[in-house]
């Protein structure tokens, strides 16, 4: 199984990227980015899973219909991942979804297969809980659009789902996040739960280079002993199914910007991990540093 997929080797149908429990191996998480030129409309049936459609660049309408009825979302998006958060909506399991954009632009379809059917909703981008997680060359931001609701987290929010985990997060360049390595692939109740994870990459360019940077995973011995050292582009996927991750280094003078998604048979929606024990006590030096001044790049806008 090839765990890093470089950009334009996870195509699929319409999508540039079509990351499926299918082609990935496992059993519930899923990644879509669709590109939409002005005016262009993409419908799919969310079949068993459900769906956050979230705008990388550009805004949309996101339009819902199931046998409970029919729902609209205007998306106003953004310019790209580096410029602001965005507002996203929620495409319940059993529904066919379209997405239409005006402008055109490029959209994130993150996906879980669940049980439960919730209602579709409209995300604001003014209710995101952003987070800044660690600090010194440790620091990064964490937008966390679809987290679950976690204790110490940011305002202790999360958005429901059933069973789809989906955040952003933002490391300035020379940083390293996703530090100290951690893993969520034991069922430990209360301490560790199963998810299943994909990183999607996106990196701010300098004067038109493009950036990049280096993700590691390394095996913990509970699944398939997943060992992964990328250097990875924008547009990149690395798929997760077990295993110590991290760190995503990112390279001086290149911001570096990845979409996390998770899902797994956990009974429980929850984001419990457990650090490498080599590394767990980095946790300990960051009431010592202050947090990267470059932080946060942006910060959700005011609730009107």
């Amino acid at each position: 199984m090839t765990y890093h997929l470089p950009a334009g080797k996870a195509l699929g149908g319409p999508y540039v990227v079509d990351v499926t429990p299918e082609k990935a191996g496992w059993g519930y998480s899923s990644l879509r980015v669709l590109e939409l030129p002005p005016g262009g409309t993409h419908t799919f049936d969310t079949g068993d899973s459900e769906w956050i459609v979230l705008p990388l660049s550009g805004g949309c309408t996101v339009a819902t219909a199931d046998d409970f009825g029919h729902d609209t979302f205007e998306l106003t998006g953004r310019d790209s991942v580096f410029s602001g958060v965005s507002d996203f909506a929620y495409a319940p399991r059993d529904a066919r979804t379209t997405v239409t954009s005006a402008g055109g632009g490029r959209f994130a379809l993150t996906g879980a297969r669940c049980t439960r059917r919730l209602p579709a909703r409209y995300g604001p981008a003014s209710s995101v809980p952003v987070e800044l997680r660690g600090t010194g060359n440790s620091s990064r931001q964490v937008n966390n659009f679809g987290a679950a609701a976690r204790a110490g987290g940011a305002d202790g929010q999360g958005f429901e789902c059933d069973k789809l985990i989906a955040v952003e997060v933002i490391t300035p360049g020379g940083n390293w996040s996703s530090f100290p390595p951690h893993k969520h692939d034991e069922h430990r109740p209360g301490e560790e739960s199963v998810l299943e994870e994909v990183y999607y990459f996106e990196f701010a360019d300098h004067d038109g280079i493009p950036g990049l940077g280096y993700q590691r995973v390394s095996p913990s011995g509970q699944g398939r002993n997943t060992d992964v050292l990328a250097e990875v582009r924008g547009g990149d996927i690395v798929l997760i199914p077990d295993g110590w991750h991290g760190p995503s280094m990112a390279v001086p003078g290149h911001h570096m910007y990845y979409l996390n998604v998770m899902a797994g048979p956990e009974p429980e929606r929850a984001w419990l991990i457990c650090d490498h024990p080599d590394h767990a006590w980095v946790r300990d030096t960051w009431p010592e540093q202050p947090v990267d001044p470059r932080l946060p790049l942006y910060t959700a806008p005011e609730k009107s």
